[in-house]
C-alpha cells in the first residue's frame, strides 16, 4: 500500500484584518475594508408631491402629472430600498399614492403612474421622496430621502417634453425624477394609483422618528441618535406584540438598527440580533413579500459575526442562507447587484474558501452551498470545485464511498476544462484529478482510469521540471502510478521507472523535509515488488530499512503510520519466508496489530492489516505448521474480503487467494472462500454499465477463471452434488445473468402485485437505456453514464429488494437454486462436465430426484487440454485431405472422447436413469471440455457379431446448453405459436478485403428457400442487400433464420465475434443488444459460431449462445471452419426432416431441431467428411 500525495498545494493566504475606513461601496451600511455585507433586499422609495393653490390664470384647469422615473436614489442611513412611492397631496387630508417601483442595479426606478391635479387652490408643488422598509404591509411612511418645492410655472415651462427635477444631495449624489406635466381642462378619474387619507397613528410617528433618527447616527455617527432610533422602534414594538401584523417589521427595524451598532462597536450583544432575526424570518416564510429581505438580514449578522469572531458556523448558515437568497432577487435589481457582489455573496465564498478540508456532512453540504453560489461564468468557481472535490476525495479515502469519487473526478475534471494551458492553477487541478482517478482505480479496478492517471502525470511533471518546487511530488506520484501499473500487466519496465523516479524524488526530500515519510515508503514498496518478482533479496533488505527509517519520522498520532505498519509488516514476512527467523514474523504480526488499533472499525485501510496479518500467519503456519496460525490466517482471510469499504477489486483478489490456501492446505473453509469469491465479483460486475466493460472486469482476474470449475470439484469432495451445480452455474453464468436480469418473464409477479412489476419493468427499461455498450473515448462522459447507471441501478436495486419481500419470491433474480435449476432436466438429463485442476467428472442432472456423480479417473485437465490441441490438428490436417480419405487421427480422438468421458456418463444413463434410445440429453461444458466435440464420441469398433458398437448420437439425440438457466430462460419464453415467418440471410461476396468468397451461399439460399413450406412467410436478404444494419433488422422482424455467410470468433475480445456482411459486421454485441423474445429457431450456416472466449473460458460467450440470450430459442452452431460446398448437404438433409411432417397438418417446431440435425448427419454420412458433419452442434429446446 503506497502513499499517494495529494496535499493542498496552492493553500491560501490567511485572512486579512478589518479595518474600519470609508468604504468603497457608497450604499453599504458598514464601512471597512475587506467586507460589505449586503444592504437589505428591497426596500421602498416614496415621493410625496404636495400642491397648492394656483394664480387665476389657471383657475379651473387641470394638470395631468407623468410621474416616468428616478435615478440616482439612495437612502440616507444606506439601507436599500425595495421599491419607491409617489405621494401628491390632494388637500390637507388626502393624498395620491403611486404604485411601488422597484430599485434597478443601477440606482434607478420606472413607474408611468399619472396623476391629474385641481390648479384651483395651488400655486406649487413640494416633493418627498421617502424609503420604505417593506414590501408587503408597510409600517410609517419610511426614510426621508430628499425634499423640494417647484411652482407650476416652472414645471410647465417643459411643455408636452419630459424632464427632470433634482433633490438635495445624498452622500454627494443628487437624486432626481423625470415627470411630464400637461394641462388639461376636465378631470377624467383615471389615474392608476391611489387616493390616502392622512392619518398618522403613534406607531407610524415613532417609526417615523426612528428612521430618521437612525439615518442621522448612520451620517453623523453620534451615538445619541442611535440610541434615540432604537429608543422608538423599542416603543414601536412594544405596541405590536407577537400577534400584531406588523410585529416583523418592528422587530426588524429595531434590530437592524443594533446590528449598525454593534458593527460600529456600540453594541456588544451580537447573540440577540442574530436571534432576533432569525424570530423575524421565521414570521415571514418563504412566499411572504419581505422573505428575502429578513434572509438577507439575518445573513448579514451572521457574516458580521463571523468577520469579528472567526466562527465557522456563522459562515456555514451564511452560505446556506445566500443560497436561498439570490434565486429570489431577479437579475437587474440593486438588491441582485448587492447581494451577490464583492463584499455580500462573494465575500461569503472567498471566507468558505479559505476554511480546512472537513469531510463530514455538514463540511461538504457547505462546499455544495459555496458551489451554488458559483455559477458557471463566476470568477470563483474553480476554486470552489476545487475545495468540494478535496472534502470528497478525503471522505472517499475514510470512508470508500463509490459516489464521493465519482463525483471528485467530475468536479476536478470541471475545475481542469476551466483552467485552459498556460492559466495559474491548471498543474494542480490536473495533479488532483490524475490522484483521484488513481484512487478510483485502486478501489474499482477500471484500467482505462489508470491509463488517464498515468497521462496526466506525465503531463504534469512537464509542468513541474527540475527546480520546481512540487518537482518530487510529481516524481513521486507517476511513480505510484507506474508501480500500479506493473501490478496489472507485469511489464518490469513500469517497476524499474517506479523505483528510479522515486529515487530522484528521495533525493529531493532531505531529512526534515515533511514529505520525506511518504518518499521512504513508497520507494520501499515498489523495492519489495522488485523482489517477489526477482527474488533479489537486497531489494527486500533496502525495503525494510526505508520502512523503519520513514517511521522515525512520523509521530505517533500521525494518521498515515498505520500505512508504514502494514508496509514493513507486509516487508517482514516476506524476509521470515526467506530467512525463517521467528523475530520478523512476530513483528510484522505486532505491527498489523498496531496499526489496527489505530484505525476506525470502518476505515478502508483496515483491509490491509488484516490481508498482511493473514499472510503473517500463513507463513508462520507453513513453517511451525500449528494448526492455530491457519484458522487465524482464515480469519483473516474472511475479514478482509468481507471489509465493506474497500473495493471490490481488493477483496476479489483476497478471496481467490483464500480459495487457494484452503484447498492447498486442505481447510474446511474452502466452499465458504468460494462462495464469497462469487458473491463479490457479482457485485463487482453489477456496478459495471455495459457488457465490454463487465468482461474486461472479469477478465481482470487472470487467476479466477477456473474457479468456478475448482468450486465444483470442491463441492463434489464433500459430496455436496447440489453446491457443485449451483456454483459452476453461478460462475460459469455471470455475465449472461447479469445481461439477462432486465428481461426477466413476469408474469408472476404482475399477478402477485401489478404496481410492482410495472415499477420493475420501467426501472429495467431505464436500467438497459443507461447501460453503454462500448467503452466511450470521451472520459468525463463515460464518468457521468456510469454515475447515472449506478445511481439508476440502485434504484432497481431496492424494488428488487421490495419484491424479494413478497411471499414467493424470495429469491427473485437470485443466483438460482438446485431446485430452481433441475428444471432444466425436464425434457431430458443434462450433463455437467467439470474440468478442474483438482478432478474432472460428470454430474447428471435429472428430471427428479438427486444429481448423479460420474467420476472421469482416467482423464486430467493436462490430457483435456492435449486432446483439445490434438483435435485441432486433427481438424486442420482433415481440411486439406481428400472427401475419401479416411481420417484416422480425428477417429483415434473421438474413441478416446468415448472411452474415457461419455462411456461412464452413458453407463449412468442406461443403467442407473434407464433412459430410453433416442432420448434427448443435453451437455453443459466447461473448462477444457467446451473445446472437445463432446457430441461426436464414437467407438469406432465391432462386436464379435460383426455389428457395430453405437456411438453417442446412435443412442441419444444429443444437444448444447451453455448453461443450465439459459435452458431454463429459452423455455420460459416459449409463447403461443404465432404465425412463422422465414428469413434466410447470405453474403458471400463481402466487401473486399473482408474475407474470401463463398461461392455456394446463393445456391444455398436457394435450396433453403424451396425447402420452407408454403405455411411461413418467406423472405430472402443476399447481396448488396445483406449488410449489417438489413441482417440486424431481419433478425427481429423473423421468427426463423437462416444465415449463411463467414462467422469469425475473437478469442480475446468475444463480444466482437462476428457475421461478416456487405459493409459491416454483425457482432455479436450487435445481436445481444436487442431483445427478440418472438425468436424461434436460427440455422448458422458460418464458421465458428459456436467456440468460446479464450480468456475467460468458463463463460461461454460465442454467436450461438448470443443469438439464444437475444432469444431464439434453439439454434444451430458450428464448433469450426465449415466448407460450404458439402455443408449444403447437411443443410438440405436438416430442413428435409424438420419439415417432413408438415404434410399432414403439422407446425413448424424449434424444439425439432436437434432430432432433425441428427438424422441429417446420418443421412449424409456417404457425401459429407466425418469433421464436416461433427462441425454441427445444437444448442437450446
Amino acid at each position: 500500500m503506497e502513499i499517494h500525495v495529494q496535499h493542498d498545494l496552492n493553500p491560501q493566504p490567511p485572512p486579512p484584518h478589518l479595518n474600519f475606513i470609508q468604504s468603497p461601496y457608497p450604499h453599504s451600511v458598514f464601512s471597512y475594508h475587506t467586507f460589505h455585507p449586503p444592504p437589505s433586499p428591497s426596500l421602498i422609495l416614496v415621493v410625496l408631491l404636495h400642491h397648492t393653490i394656483m394664480p387665476g390664470s389657471l383657475e379651473g384647469r387641470y394638470i395631468k402629472l407623468e410621474v416616468i422615473g428616478g435615478k440616482d436614489l439612495q437612502v440616507p442611513s444606506q439601507r436599500m430600498p425595495a421599491g419607491i412611492y409617489v405621494f401628491i397631496n390632494i388637500d390637507s387630508s388626502r393624498r395620491w399614492k403611486s404604485v411601488i417601483g422597484i430599485l434597478s442595479s443601477d440606482e434607478s426606478v420606472a413607474w408611468g403612474d399619472t396623476v391629474t391635479l385641481s390648479l384651483d387652490a395651488s400655486p406649487a408643488l413640494s416633493a418627498e421622496i421617502r424609503a420604505s422598509f417593506e414590501l408587503g404591509r408597510p409600517l410609517g411612511s419610511g426614510e426621508v430621502i430628499g425634499k423640494l418645492e417647484k411652482s407650476w410655472d416652472d414645471i410647465l415651462d417643459h411643455g408636452d417634453e419630459p424632464f427632470d427635477i433634482s433633490f438635495p444631495p445624498v452622500r454627494g449624489v443628487h437624486p432626481s425624477l423625470t415627470l411630464k406635466a400637461t394641462v388639461i381642462h376636465a378631470f377624467d378619474n383615471q389615474d392608476g394609483a391611489q387616493i390616502d387619507s392622512i392619518v398618522e397613528c403613534q406607531i407610524s410617528r415613532d417609526t417615523d422618528v426612528g428612521h430618521a433618527q437612525f439615518a442621522e447616527y448612520v451620517t453623523s455617527e453620534t451615538v445619541s441618535h442611535l440610541n434615540d432610533a432604537v429608543q422608538h422602534f423599542q416603543l414601536v414594538l412594544d405596541q405590536c406584540p407577537i400577534d400584531h401584523p406588523d410585529h416583523a417589521a418592528a422587530l426588524t427595524n429595531l434590530t437592524w438598527a443594533r446590528l449598525l451598532g454593534y458593527v460600529r462597536k456600540d453594541f456588544q450583544d451580537i447573540d440577540t440580533i442574530t436571534s432576533l432575526f432569525r424570530e423575524a424570518l421565521a414570521l415571514r416564510p418563504q412566499g411572504h413579500p419581505d422573505h428575502q429581505l429578513s434572509l438577507y438580514y439575518l445573513t448579514e449578522a451572521l457574516t458580521w459575526r463571523y468577520s469579528e469572531e472567526n466562527t465557522a458556523a456563522c459562515i456555514h448558515e451564511s452560505a446556506q442562507l445566500s443560497c436561498e437568497l439570490l434565486p429570489l432577487c431577479p437579475e437587474g435589481t440593486y438588491l441582485r447587484s448587492i447581494a451577490a457582489g464583492a463584499n455580500g455573496v462573494d465575500y461569503v465564498i472567498r471566507e468558505c474558501n479559505k476554511l480546512p478540508i472537513d469531510a463530514s456532512n455538514e463540511g461538504i453540504h457547505l462546499r455544495r452551498n459555496v458551489l451554488e453560489l458559483c455559477p458557471l461564468g463566476n470568477e470563483h468557481r474553480p476554486e470552489a470545485l476545487y475545495k468540494l472535490s478535496w472534502d470528497l476525495s478525503t471522505r472517499f479515502q475514510q470512508c470508500g464511498g463509490n459516489d464521493d469519487i465519482d463525483e471528485c473526478i467530475q468536479l476536478r475534471r470541471e475545475a481542469v476544462a476551466l483552467c485552459p494551458e498556460g492559466r495559474s492553477g491548471r498543474d494542480i487541478y490536473l495533479n488532483d484529478l490524475a490522484a483521484s482517478l488513481y484512487y478510483r482505480f485502486d478501489h474499482q479496478g477500471k484500467p482505462h482510469d489508470l491509463n488517464e492517471a498515468i497521462s496526466l502525470y506525465e503531463e504534469v511533471l512537464r509542468l513541474w521540471p527540475v527546480g520546481h518546487k512540487f518537482h518530487d511530488f510529481s516524481l513521486n506520484n507517476l511513480g505510484s502510478a507506474l508501480h500500479n501499473r506493473f501490478d496489472q500487466r507485469d511489464d518490469v519496465d513500469d517497476l524499474n521507472r517506479a523505483i528510479s523516479l522515486r529515487r530522484e524524488a528521495l533525493t529531493l526530500c532531505p531529512p526534515g523535509n515533511p514529505y520525506r515519510h511518504s518518499t521512504l515508503n513508497n520507494l520501499a514498496s515498489a523495492l519489495q515488488t522488485r523482489y517477489a518478482k526477482s527474488d533479489a533479496s537486497e531489494d527486500l533488505n533496502e525495503a525494510i530499512d526505508l520502512l523503519r527509517e520513514s517511521l522515525q519520522f512520523l509521530r505517533p498520532d500521525n494518521p498515515e503510520r498505520h500505512t508504514n505498519f502494514q508496509n514493513l509488516s507486509s516487508a517482514l514476512c516476506s524476509r521470515f519466508t526467506q530467512s525463517r527467523k521467528n523475530e520478523d514474523v512476530e513483528e510484522a504480526i505486532r505491527l498489523c496489530q498496531e496499526s489496527l488499533e489505530a484505525l476506525p472499525s470502518l476505515h478502508p485501510s483496515r483491509y490491509f492489516s488484516y490481508r498482511w496479518l493473514q499472510e503473517a500467519y500463513l507463513s508462520r503456519y507453513r513453517v511451525q505448521r500449528k494448526s492455530a496460525d491457519l484458522s487465524l490466517a482464515v480469519e483473516n482471510f474472511r475479514l478482509a474480503s468481507r471489509h465493506p469499504t474497500q473495493g471490490f477489486p481488493e477483496r476479489i483478489k483476497e478471496a481467490i487467494n483464500w480459495t487457494f490456501a484452503a484447498e492447498r492446505h486442505s481447510h474446511s473453509s474452502a466452499l465458504e472462500a468460494y462462495k464469497t469469491f462469487f458473491e463479490l465479483l457479482d457485485r463487482h460486475l453489477a456496478s459495471r454499465s455495459s457488457i465490454v466493460a463487465r468482461r474486461e472486469a472479469s477478465a481482470a482476474f487472470r487467476r479466477a477463471s477456473a474457479l468456478p470449475v475448482n468450486a465444483a470439484s470442491c463441492a463434489i469432495r464433500l459430496d455436496n452434488l447440489r453446491d457443485a451445480i449451483e456454483l459452476v452455474e453461478q460462475g460459469r453464468g455471470q455475465q449472461w445473468s447479469l445481461a439477462s436480469r432486465l428481461r426477466s418473464p413476469l408474469e408472476d409477479l404482475q399477478s402477485t402485485n401489478i404496481n410492482l412489476a410495472y415499477t420493475f419493468m420501467n426501472l429495467s427499461k431505464r436500467l438497459s437505456e443507461v447501460q453503454g455498450s462500448a467503452v466511450s473515448t470521451d472520459r468525463a462522459a463515460a464518468d457521468r453514464a456510469a454515475v447515472q447507471y449506478r445511481r439508476v441501478q440502485e434504484q432497481w436495486g431496492a424494488i428488487v429488494a421490495e419484491i424479494r419481500n413478497l411471499d414467493g419470491f424470495s429469491r427473485f433474480l437470485l443466483s438460482p437454486s438446485y431446485a430452481d435449476l433441475q428444471a432444466a432436466a425436464h425434457h431430458g438429463p443434462v450433463i455437467i462436465l467439470i474440468a478442474s485442476q483438482y478432478s474432472c467428472s460428470a454430474i447428471i442432472v435429472s428430471t427428479s430426484g438427486e444429481p448423479h456423480h460420474v467420476p472421469l479417473p482416467s482423464i486430467t485437465l493436462t490430457d483435456l487440454k492435449n486432446l483439445k490441441d490434438r483435435f485441432a490438428r486433427a481438424i486442420r490436417q482433415a481440411s486439406i485431405m481428400g472427401p475419401k480419405e479416411p481420417r484416422n487421427d480425428l477417429i483415434v480422438l473421438l474413441r478416446i472422447v468415448w472411452d474415457e468421458i461419455m462411456l461412464p456418463i452413458v453407463d449412468v444413463l442406461q443403467h442407473d436413469l434407464k433412459l430410453k434410445y433416442h432420448s434427448r440429453i443435453w451437455l453443459c461444458p466447461t473448462a477444457a471440455f467446451t473445446s472437445i466435440p463432446l457430441h461426436a464420441a464414437h467407438p469406432f469398433r465391432t462386436r464379435a457379431d460383426c455389428s457395430k458398437e453405437a456411438c453417442l448420437e446412435d443412442l441419444y439425440i444429443c444437444s448444447y446448453t451453455p448453461t443450465l438457466s439459459a435452458l431454463i430462460r429459452s423455455r420460459q419464453m416459449m409463447k403461443t405459436h404465432v404465425t412463422p415467418s422465414f428469413v434466410a440471410i447470405g453474403q458471400g461476396q463481402p466487401r473486399a478485403g473482408k474475407s474470401k468468397a463463398l461461392l455456394a451461399v446463393d445456391s444455398e439460399l436457394e435450396l433453403v428457400r424451396k425447402l420452407v413450406p408454403a405455411m411461413a412467410t418467406r423472405t430472402t436478404i443476399s447481396g448488396d442487400a445483406a449488410t449489417r444494419a438489413g441482417a440486424l433488422e431481419a433478425l427481429q422482424q423473423h421468427t426463423w433464420v437462416h444465415l449463411a455467410c463467414h462467422g469469425k470468433q475473437d478469442p480475446t475480445q468475444p463480444y466482437d465475434s462476428h457475421f461478416v456482411m456487405k459493409d459491416e459486421p454483425l457482432t455479436l454485441l450487435d445481436i445481444m443488444e436487442k431483445d427478440i423474445p418472438h425468436a424461434e429457431f436460427a440455422f448458422l450456416s458460418a464458421c465458428h459460431t459456436a467456440v468460446g472466449d479464450e480468456e475467460t473460458p468458463d463463460e461461454v460467450i460465442h454467436l450461438a449462445a448470443g443469438l439464444q440470450f437475444s432469444g431464439f430459442k434453439s439454434v444451430i452452431g458450428t464448433l469450426w471452419e465449415v466448407d460450404d460446398a458439402v455443408a449444403k448437404h447437411v443443410v438440405e438433409a436438416f430442413y428435409k426432416n424438420i419439415f417432413k411432417d408438415l404434410e399432414d397438418g403439422g407446425v413448424m417446431d424449434c424444439t425439432k431441431a436437434a432430432r432433425a440435425l441428427n438424422r441429417a448427419t446420418h443421412a449424409v454420412k456417404t457425401k459429407v467428411p466425418l469433421e464436416q458433419r461433427m462441425v454441427f452442434i445444437h444448442i437450446g429446446v
